[in-house]
């Protein structure tokens, strides 16, 4: 993509990567993703706000050469990690005099990840400034989103935030702006589910802190820029602050039918007592479509066959996901057969240790279930319904 002002002297110059479909090497990309950099000219001194991954390298040098910039002051890096500083030393080999302007555990990381010479940085304090000529630059810590170093970057003339992570959506698209509104929301709420949910806490006392300045636009680095940032930042409130909504998430698996009848049957007697359902075929699902669910979810059922006396392996790698995103779950229960023993329940109950939920009874048939499994999947449904009309959220 060609170099695009969105403001007065303030260039999108970064990368939009159509093809990449996992991200970490375990996160689903099904739009691709961008790595958005920004050019600040002020009349005095110029600033490049992050850099991009290092397969995409060429198409920042590339876009810098075609606006004709011969000179970098600064070379801002909220955020360490390689999708956005990957880029770092080729901008300073070709841009010598610039000086990388990061907060001090993230100048450390740098020089440990990028061996990055420890005399090319500035470090910052939280809401220290640099003047530009004309344009200021005030550098906001944001640690734990997500990652212990993180910051973000106001452009206060502009009132434009320069937000990295935060905010950010993995989408390829020719859109500068956010203008495709429901696709965007999707995709924020995918990327804040898979990155940001487990740093719910950290967030909001983030939120709090950028609550104290006037944002007329958010530039994040994954994704469209918000023109109008309320729609991401009420979107981020809800997901950080409001309580879980009426909601059952049901990942499962089911080798030889006897799981998933007992699914089948729990999912039509919680829709029979007004609970909603989310109900996931764990091999096939899009893990991110899961944690998507699980942001706004008040229970999670867990419904596993035994294999070797304890759950399959797939549902033992969705629940330790569960376990690290950290969702809002108020209540777990787990449901499934087993053939002639096992500890399965208890295993993936222990597995949550990060999650601070009340264990509700689980309900283990013996081989194909019988009437009295259907009877405790009621007796389940009906506990479950009531916890949530307790809670208000029926």
């Amino acid at each position: 993509m060609k170099p695009r002002e969105m403001k007065p002297g303030v260039y999108c110059v970064g990368a939009v990567d159509w093809d990449r479909r996992l991200f970490d090497a375990l996160i689903p990309l099904p739009d691709g993703t961008s790595y958005n950099s920004y050019l600040v000219m002020g009349s005095e001194k110029t600033a490049l706000i992050d850099t991009v991954d290092p397969t995409k390298q060429e198409v920042l040098l590339n876009n810098l050469d075609e606006l004709g910039i011969n000179h970098i002051d600064y070379v801002v890096a909220n955020h360490a990690e390689q999708d956005h500083s990957g880029a770092i030393p080729q901008v300073l080999n070709k841009f010598p005099e610039a000086k990388v302007v990061a907060t001090p555990r993230c100048k450390d990381m740098l020089i440990d990840l990028l061996m990055v010479d420890e005399d090319r940085f500035i470090t910052v304090n939280d809401k220290e400034t640099i003047p530009l000529g004309e344009k200021t630059l005030e550098f906001i810590h944001t640690p734990w989103v997500h990652w212990p170093e993180t910051m973000v970057t106001y452009l206060r003339e502009e009132k434009l935030l320069f937000s990295c992570d935060f905010f950010g959506s993995h989408l390829a698209t020719t859109d500068l702006y956010a203008d495709d509104e429901g696709r965007l929301y999707e995709a924020a709420k995918r990327y804040y589910a898979e990155i940001m949910m487990p740093f719910r806490t950290q967030i909001q006392k983030n939120l709090e802190k950028l609550a104290e300045y006037e944002i007329a636009t958010i530039a994040p680095s994954h994704g469209p820029i918000y023109n109008e940032p309320e729609l991401i930042l009420i979107a981020y409130h809800s997901w950080v602050l409001h309580e879980p909504e009426n909601i059952v998430v049901l990942p499962y698996i089911s080798m030889h039918g006897s799981t998933g009848k007992m699914v089948e049957y729990l999912v039509s007697s919680l829709v029979q007592r007004g609970v909603t359902v989310k109900q996931f075929d764990l091999t096939v699902t899009d893990i991110g479509k899961l944690a998507m669910a699980l942001v706004d979810a008040a229970t999670i059922v867990i419904g596993t066959p035994t294999i070797l006396a304890g759950p399959h392996p797939n549902v033992i790698y969705a629940v330790s996901l569960v376990n690290a995103l950290r969702p809002k779950l108020k209540y777990v229960s787990i449901i499934g057969s087993y053939g002639w023993g096992g500890r399965t329940a208890e295993q993936l109950a222990a597995m949550l240790t990060n999650l601070k939920v009340e264990i509700l009874e689980s309900v283990m048939a013996k081989g194909f279930p019988q009437e009295e499994d259907f009877k405790a999947l009621d007796d389940l449904a009906d506990l479950i319904a009531e916890k949530h009309q307790e809670d208000h959220l029926i």
